[in-house]
């Protein structure tokens, strides 16, 4: 083929698939992980958080269970560490969560915040 055919694909192709190789040996920057943490009071039972853990973050009652124990005797635990956002919205899905219907003072939802994790 004369050289006045070659197309623009023809020459910067290996080029290009090298800068591609480059790019995909990158690894990916890891986002920065953040703790979803539930906060104790008396005015929520062991039930209600469970169910909670069970509903929002997809836990098994054992689980829950280990969880409502550990805010009761911890006064707080870590319920998930994840991404900032998705940690923002579990820990509105915590304070939407509506008031324990077994105890006659509860107020509202329990208190959840998130920091980050070291």
């Amino acid at each position: 083929m004369p050289s006045e055919h070659k197309t623009a694909v023809d020459e910067p192709l290996t080029e290009t698939v090298g800068k591609r190789r480059r790019r995909q040996d990158r690894k990916p920057k890891q986002q920065p992980r953040y703790h979803v943490i539930l906060w104790d009071d008396n005015d929520h039972s062991y039930e209600y958080v469970v169910a909670m853990m069970q509903q929002l973050f997809g836990h098994s009652a054992e689980k829950g269970y280990q969880i409502a124990k550990q805010v009761d005797t911890d006064g707080r635990a870590v319920v998930l560490t994840t991404t900032k956002e998705h940690a923002e919205l579990k820990r509105d899905q915590i304070h939407a969560f509506g008031k324990d219907k077994l105890i006659d003072r509860c107020q509202g939802s329990m208190w959840a915040t998130i920091e980050p994790a070291e």
